[in-house]
């Protein structure tokens, strides 16, 4: 059990270790609720913190089960099992992408105002988020970071939870993957924290401006 995504993202900092002091370094918060958890990172690992935006794609009349994903950049991840066996059309398919990547614009307006992200040319990329679930969120956010022009020389996963089949697929996509507990009755990601708030966009804000190193 964490108490809340400060004391996740101290103990993915002790797990990251080795990675401490490095000058190559970006940690990259998954908004919302991976950017308390990778700042804490960041601090830790002395390393500059940018947000990451990944956007789940709801199944129609069931918004909580992701049917794949879309992250900065244009990274886009579909679950093609998934879509077919619950009938969904390529028009729905559409709308949702079309739907979550105004969403997903906005925020990025909203966290950065009119600041560019942070270079990753070269760099190796710890990706953090507060916990994986299906992995689709995560997945896009990998593929979409590989995709950029002059992207980093490597990267890392670090989540506090997860399933164990989840971090496994994970390992065949990133080059280190850390998930510092995975239940093997996972049900939920906020089941292994006492104080797991809905983390708002004041939050995420204050802290990316609130210098990691």
């Amino acid at each position: 059990m964490f108490r809340d995504r400060r004391q996740a993202g101290e103990v993915l900092a002790q797990e990251l270790a080795s990675y401490r002091g490095r000058n190559d370094l970006l940690v990259l918060g998954l908004a919302r609720g991976g950017v308390p958890v990778g700042w804490h990172v960041a601090a830790a690992l002395k390393a500059p913190l940018d947000v990451f935006l990944v956007r789940k794609l709801g199944v129609p009349q069931w918004q909580e089960l992701a049917m794949g994903a879309i992250a900065t950049g244009g990274g886009v991840v579909i679950n093609e099992s998934l879509v077919r066996s619950l009938g969904i059309s390529d028009e729905q398919l559409q709308a949702a992408i079309a739907r979550e990547t105004e969403e997903l614009r906005r925020r990025e307006q909203a966290y950065r105002g009119g600041r560019p992200p942070l270079d990753m040319a070269g760099r190796t990329v710890v990706l953090v988020d507060d916990g994986i679930a299906t992995g689709a969120s995560m997945l896009a956010a990998v593929r979409a970071v590989r995709a950029v022009a002059d992207g980093p020389a490597s990267v890392v996963v670090a989540v506090p939870v997860g399933p164990p089949s989840v971090c496994r697929e994970l390992a065949a996509e990133a080059d280190d993957v850390v998930c510092a507990t995975m239940p093997p009755g996972f049900e939920a990601v906020g089941q292994v924290f006492d104080d797991f708030h809905q983390v708002t966009d004041d939050e995420v804000r204050e802290l990316l401006s609130s210098p990691t190193v």
